[in-house]
């Protein structure tokens, strides 16, 4: 199944309600309907309890890139407090593993600021679940039959985006991000890397440029990481079949624990297919004092790089020291349903996508 005639193409001129329009992404909207419907099933199979969280959060989150909407909340007295659109799930499903839950799932509306793209939009669906006591490449599995449903769903035998494909039935590959980076951008990330995970900027940046690849004097440790992600290993991961990229390295991954193996990597993957990211999991940090050492990190770099910083959550804090060890994982719908659709751009296969004012 594939979406995008020549009318949806020029949406500038041609909302989304108007009849036409869409008739032509209708069919991938009844699938994404069918995917969410046959996700439940699998989930109930699976003794998982669907969960609502709110969307009112007093913090958006506390990861440095990740920008929130802000809003207040009026009392009776007309007082108010800023509270913030939540741009994941996370916190309040955490919140309900603590309180004695252990198998949850979340269909979410969240908002990230500033992200509007073929595969990023302001508001979007994220699918979130939570497992007390898995060891977080359990999740991976979980990932293969989401993504096989999907394409059941579609009635489609490749997941497509662009000119990359990937089999949705295959079981995925799996590899470190360290031996991704050494594959694709010809970078060890371990030589930058201190023996308790410590980033060294300048030797990340000089490995870069060992490798042809050009970066700024200023560039932190996760700026040129997240380069070189994006530029040289993203474009290989997931294709002809899925690829789960894990052991992030752990300044990498601020809701994650250390990997006992090696406290330069975390419990965190990433799931691929045809170049795109589709899912992200960890095996969850329960330290309080270690997740707040953290998110005041987070915050730092976000201060500098957008002269912000958004408040710490103590509700969720105190909550961590409650938690159960478990694994999570959030999944984009949104995108999952492109590819098994094989629509080019987000916007495509939502019901009433948010208006652009730009276009």
């Amino acid at each position: 199944m594939t979406t995008g005639s020549s009318e949806n193409a020029g949406a500038a001129a041609s909302p989304w309600w108007r009849r036409r329009v869409h008739e032509d992404r209708r069919p991938a909207l009844l699938a994404r309907a069918r995917m969410m419907a046959a996700w439940r099933a699998g989930f109930a199979d699976r003794d998982y309890i669907e969960v609502e969280t709110a969307v009112l959060q007093v913090s958006p989150g506390n990861e440095a890139e990740i920008a929130g909407f802000g809003t207040d909340l009026v009392g009776p007295d007309g007082s108010t407090t800023r509270l913030y659109l939540h741009s994941s799930p996370e916190f309040a499903c955490k919140k309900l593993l603590a309180a004695g839950e252990e198998r949850i799932f979340t269909f979410a509306r969240v908002f990230r600021n500033g992200e509007r793209g073929a595969l990023h939009h302001p508001e979007f669906t994220m699918l979130e679940w939570y497992r007390a006591g898995a060891d977080y490449l359990d999740l991976v599995a979980d990932c293969g039959w989401l993504v096989a449903e999907a394409a059941r769903a579609a009635g489609a035998t490749r997941l497509r985006f662009r000119d990359r494909e990937a089999d949705p039935f295959a079981p995925a590959e799996v590899m470190t991000v360290r031996e991704a980076f050494r594959r694709h951008a010809s970078v060890d990330l371990y030589e930058s890397l201190g023996p308790d995970g410590a980033p060294d900027a300048a030797a990340l940046r000089a490995a870069a440029a060992h490798a042809g690849f050009a970066t700024a004097p200023d560039d932190s440790w996760t700026d040129v990481f997240s380069k070189l992600l994006v530029a040289r290993v993203e474009p290989h991961l997931g294709l002809g079949r899925p690829t789960a990229l894990i052991e992030y390295p752990a300044c990498e991954a601020a809701l994650a624990r250390p990997c006992t193996h090696d406290a330069r990597v975390a419990e965190r993957f990433e799931y691929y297919a045809c170049g795109v990211e589709l899912a992200n999991a960890f095996g969850e940090l329960t330290d309080p004092v270690e997740q707040r050492r953290r998110f005041i990190v987070e915050m730092d770099e976000r201060e500098r790089l957008h002269g912000e910083r958004y408040p710490i959550d103590e509700d969720f804090l105190a909550a961590l020291a409650e938690m159960p060890p478990a694994s999570g994982i959030a999944l984009g719908v949104d995108r999952l349903v492109m590819l098994a659709t094989g629509a080019p751009r987000i916007d495509q296969v939502m019901w009433t996508p948010v208006v652009d004012p730009s276009a």
